[in-house]
Order: structure tokens, then sequence, then C-alpha cells
């Protein structure tokens, strides 16, 4: 046996013990992330996994929401049941639409007090039967987080970890680190108002795979490589001269 064929084996070994047991699904589970694809062992999105989404600001926190919900329309194609949990949810129910989303398969959970939203999410975490998991909550701790990942380890139910304004990023046990920002959209040719929604996407961490940072259009169900940069004269007027 080569050398790179005991690395590949090894890491194939070490994968499950870190939490990444149940990436075969994966392969048959389209999430349209396409080109961003490359930066997750081997090669898809990790599933059964907690992911945390950080944002600064109401249009952060308005971005990480929008990109949260669009990875949710692929977890959701099978129908089932996906859980979500806050003090106060930004989300407008009816515009679940737009992303294929059937707004009465997301159930609501609205609650004030910090430590039960905790709970209320490792206890949702625990059940198989849901799609995936998402919390809002500004801080999270190694403890806390380490409690989530041992709760879809066994469930293999996908957690994410949204935070607005956190004030410490501590070490914790979440797969993946995100931080979504708002982009500008650009409206197609001739037609007015607003067009498809677009993020700046940074992969702050991920566990045995590789950060990296992409503009990102949300387009017939996928996400899609921006390439074009808004003009900065569109984006700031008062610098126009002349």
């Amino acid at each position: 046996m080569s050398r790179a064929e005991i690395i590949s084996r090894l890491k194939k070994e070490i994968l499950p013990l870190e939490g990444l047991g149940t990436q075969h699904q994966g392969s048959t589970l389209d999430l349209g992330l396409g080109f961003m694809e490359e930066a997750f062992p081997n090669g898809y999105f990790p599933l059964g996994a907690v992911h945390e989404m950080i944002s600064e600001g109401i249009e952060g926190a308005a971005s990480t929401t929008g990109f949260t919900v669009a990875l949710l329309s692929g977890l959701m194609k099978n129908l089932s049941p996906a859980v979500w949990i806050g003090s106060s949810p930004r989300l407008f129910p009816p515009s679940l639409k737009n992303f294929g989303i059937i707004p009465d398969q997301l159930i609501f959970i609205s609650l004030q007090n910090e430590k039960e939203i905790l709970w209320t999410m490792q206890e949702a975490l625990k059940c198989p039967s849901l799609s995936a998991v998402i919390c809002e909550v500004p801080e999270l701790n190694f403890t806390n987080s380490r409690r989530f990942q041992l709760a879809v380890e066994q469930s293999k139910t996908t957690g994410f970890i949204l935070r607005s304004n956190p004030k410490t990023l501590t070490p914790n046990s979440c797969i993946s680190r995100w931080r979504i920002g708002a982009l500008p959209s650009l409206a197609e040719e001739g037609l007015p108002g607003l067009g498809y929604p677009r993020w700046q996407v940074d992969l702050l961490k991920i566990r045995n795979g590789r950060p990296g940072t992409w503009d990102v259009e949300w387009t017939n169900g996928k996400f899609h490589q921006v390439i074009e940069k808004v003009s900065s004269i569109l984006l700031h007027p008062e610098r126009k001269t002349g």
C-alpha cells in the first residue's frame, strides 16, 4: 500500500471520530452549493453536524438568515420538517416560498430565556425526524456546543447556530464557522426592482476542509459565483464627479 493510500485510509477513519460520520448522505442530497463544495471534507457539505453562523449589524443578520434559508431549502427537499428557535425570529414565513420551502414544514419556537433556548435546541437536535434545527442565540460556549454535537451524532440531524453581534468568538465544537455579509443585487436588464439575493460568504473555519471567501447569488435553487462587481459609483453615488 502506497503512502498516499495509507493517508487516504486514515482520513476516512478519522472523519467519523470528528463528527463527520454521516458524510455519505451528502452524495445524495444536493444543497446547490456547487463551486463551494471543494472547501468541504470529501467535497460535500457536512450533514449531521452543527454549523456556526456569525453576523454583525442588522444587515448582516438579515443576510445570514437568507443564506441559511437557502441551505435549508436543500435539506428540506425530502419534506421533513425543520425547527427554528429564537427569542424574536426575523424570518418572514411567506418568503420561504421563494426558496422552494413550504412554510407549514417549518416550526417556529419563540422563547425569551437564553437557557431555555439552548435546552430546546439540544432536545430538538436529538430528533432524527427533523431535517434541520436552527437556533438564534448570540453566545455559545464550548460545553453547549459539545452537547449539540453529541446530539446530532446520534440523530444525524443538521444544526445551525445563528449568532448576531457575538461578544466573543471562543473555540467550540461546531464543524464550521461562517460569516455572511450583504451584497447589492443586480436587477435584470430592462426590469425595475431588486435582483436575485447576493451575499459575501466567508467560510472562516471548516474541520478537515479549506476555508474560503466567495461572492454568491441565489438563482434557480442554486448558488452561483458572482464574477462581475457592481460599480462603486452605484454603491456610493456621492463619489460621482463631473
